[in-house]
């Protein structure tokens, strides 16, 4: 049994908080709260306090993924009509929320490393440090995000708290949230799709049929490798019929695969630089 992080007595300067800075902004979006820049330091400082962390690294989203939407044109797409139909009040309020995000990110980048890309997500710089943290000389890692996206890089030492359900979700409490490992997720990920995110999935495999199929047939790639499966229900004929759905998935929500080339080599030289000369800033 790993130790809990709370069990941790003083702020380790290895021990990080990795924010998705746009993903907590909201939560005063949706308390009608349009000055909440101080709000954001505050509510940041005080999770770290709380994790122990020496550490604090805000992420940011800086529009869609380019290098999804380069594979799947409609990634993401249903947003961009939602925003087209807005009222003209809704409009208002959205672009005074983002007024206010920005100042909240150079307010923050006062005192922390915050690292946003035009057409990179959030998602992706925190799986880059997540694959990379021993070159930032960091062990753990508290992720804050209500994104379950983000449980594809939990792990020993990185786990992560939402603020949405005010739950943790570690490696030692995964399987009261999960009915597959954290091995099997990305695969239970691709079978499923992802409705937010206009990433499609197998018609009638919901989470049920999805952690029965990754348990029963193996990873992504051993399904893929035994198609046609040899079973006659529906869902598994939509499955048997497009196999390569799930591989295209696999390209669009595997994190830990993936984040490099969704944030770019040049990209990747700027966090780089800022994590590794902020080690001694905070």
């Amino acid at each position: 049994m790993s130790k809990s992080f709370k069990e941790v007595t003083e702020h380790s300067p290895s021990t990080a908080l990795v924010v998705d800075g746009l993903n907590l902004c909201f939560r005063w979006k949706h308390a009608k709260v349009t000055d909440f820049r101080d709000q954001f330091i505050d509510t940041v400082k005080s999770l770290a306090d709380s994790y122990k962390c020496g550490r604090i690294i805000i992420t940011g989203d800086q529009g869609s993924s380019t290098y999804r939407k380069s594979i799947s044109p409609t990634y993401k797409i249903s947003r961009k009509e939602k925003y087209a139909n807005q009222t003209e009040a809704e409009a208002q309020a959205f672009k005074e929320f983002f007024a206010e995000y920005e100042a909240t990110m150079e307010l923050a980048a006062e005192t922390f490393p915050v690292l946003r890309y035009q057409g990179v997500e959030a998602d992706d710089i925190a799986a880059y440090i997540v694959e990379k943290r021993p070159i930032f000389d960091i062990d753990k890692i508290w992720l804050i995000s209500s994104d379950g996206d983000w449980d594809l890089l939990i792990e020993e030492q990185v786990s992560r708290f939402s603020y949405v359900s005010r739950k943790e979700f570690t490696l030692d409490n995964w399987s009261t949230h999960y009915d597959v490992t954290p091995e099997e997720f990305i695969s239970y990920k691709c079978l499923m799709g992802d409705k937010g995110d206009d990433v499609d999935g197998y018609s009638g495999i919901g989470p049920k049929r999805a952690a029965g199929i990754v348990q029963q047939y193996g990873d992504v790639f051993e399904i893929y490798g035994r198609i046609p499966l040899e079973v006659k229900y529906k869902y598994i004929e939509t499955l048997n019929n497009n196999p390569e759905l799930m591989m295209l998935n696999l390209e669009l929500m595997d994190l830990r695969t993936f984040c490099s080339e969704a944030i770019g080599s040049e990209n990747i030289s700027d966090i780089e630089r800022k994590l590794c000369t902020n080690t001694k800033k905070q």
